[in-house]
């Protein structure tokens, strides 16, 4: 394995006809029979423009193209991929043990008077915490209605009888809609209301005399603030994820037969994937810690801790929250290796 780099020379793709031609980084097409079938195998989408495909079989970027959003899309070699995977989880579990600190940063700045920075952007990272929001991008809101926590509008939420009701289309189609019973974020909500118009970002702070939107980056700045070390806002979609699918194998309990076990996955993983607002598939690839259902098929679970469930939750608060989450922490750091 090895680092590529998509700006050097590399092969690239012309279409012919329904298909498309390949050459490489001296111009010459390519016509090695198995350079062609690995690049079939990457499969990369044919309505990417400017591709570049890695002329060495390990480099850890394989292709590079632009979509129809116009944004860079990048396929990785399988090992590269599971790599950053494991990293990717190793980090989640090092945020999970974080939580407790940034929560009570985040309650403490809600309870600050005024609309300053830490009180806004604790604002809008509890609602992430909450209701399992992505950052949001403003470009990505821009051009395709679609939002996240940094750039919802004033219109995307109410109060209503104490609570604050936040609703908004999603990434990927999805409508959001979820009630946050904080009284913190309520007050802080009803402030931001009465100085944000309608079309405007609800998320905005004083900075001395002027107003300065939140952007994702200052989300992800702000905790990683409040944490003491550097995260990012995903990583909340990551634990939770991972902690309702730990829950969900452990209320079924253990599963002999190899297909009823595959199929209770499929529909623990859906079931996350309702929370997070994708597919089954990207919630079980992307967010669920695969060690959850390894650990399940060996009889390992939190099991034990679902008797707590909503023991620590304060109102609104999901029931994970506490004991089972320190469970959850425990499990798979005794379990690193599985």
């Amino acid at each position: 394995m090895r680092r590529s780099d998509p700006d050097s020379a590399g092969i690239t793709r012309v279409r012919r006809g329904r298909g498309f031609r390949y050459y490489g980084p001296d111009g010459a097409p390519v016509t090695d029979p198995e350079e062609l079938e690995r690049i079939r195998e990457l499969v990369v989408p044919p309505a990417w423009r400017r591709v570049w495909i890695c002329p060495e079989r390990e480099g850890h970027i394989q292709a590079r193209g632009t979509d129809d959003e116009g944004r860079l899309q990048y396929v990785y070699h399988p090992q590269w991929r599971r790599r950053r995977d494991r990293e990717k989880f190793e980090d989640a579990l090092a945020f999970a043990e974080r939580l407790p600190r940034i929560r009570v940063a985040v309650a403490g700045h809600l309870d600050r008077p005024g609309l300053g920075r830490e009180r806004v952007l604790a604002t809008a990272l509890r609602l992430v915490d909450l209701g399992l929001l992505r950052a949001g991008g403003e470009a990505y809101a821009a051009c395709n209605e679609s939002y996240g926590a940094a750039s919802l509008l004033r219109e995307h939420v109410r109060r209503t009888h104490g609570t604050v009701v936040v609703e908004f289309p999603g990434k990927s189609g999805r409508y959001w809609r979820f009630t946050c019973a904080d009284p913190g974020v309520h007050r802080a909500v009803a402030g931001l209301q009465r100085v944000r118009s309608a079309g405007q970002g609800l998320f905005a702070y004083r900075d001395g005399e002027r107003w300065r939107d939140v952007r994702s980056e200052d989300l992800n700045a702000y905790l990683s603030e409040v944490a003491g070390a550097d995260h990012t806002v995903k990583e909340f979609r990551t634990w939770h994820a991972t902690v309702l699918a730990a829950v969900g194998v452990a209320v079924a309990g253990p599963v002999e037969d190899p297909r009823a076990r595959a199929r209770l996955w499929t529909h623990v993983a859906g079931e996350v994937a309702a929370y997070l607002g994708n597919s089954e598939a990207v919630a079980r690839e992307s967010y669920i810690d695969p060690r959850v259902f390894r650990l399940h098929e060996r009889g390992v679970t939190v099991a034990s801790s679902l008797p707590a469930l909503g023991c620590e939750a304060a109102p609104g608060e999901p029931a994970t929250r506490g004991r089972v989450e320190r469970a959850v922490g425990r499990m798979l750091r005794e379990h690193r290796d599985a």
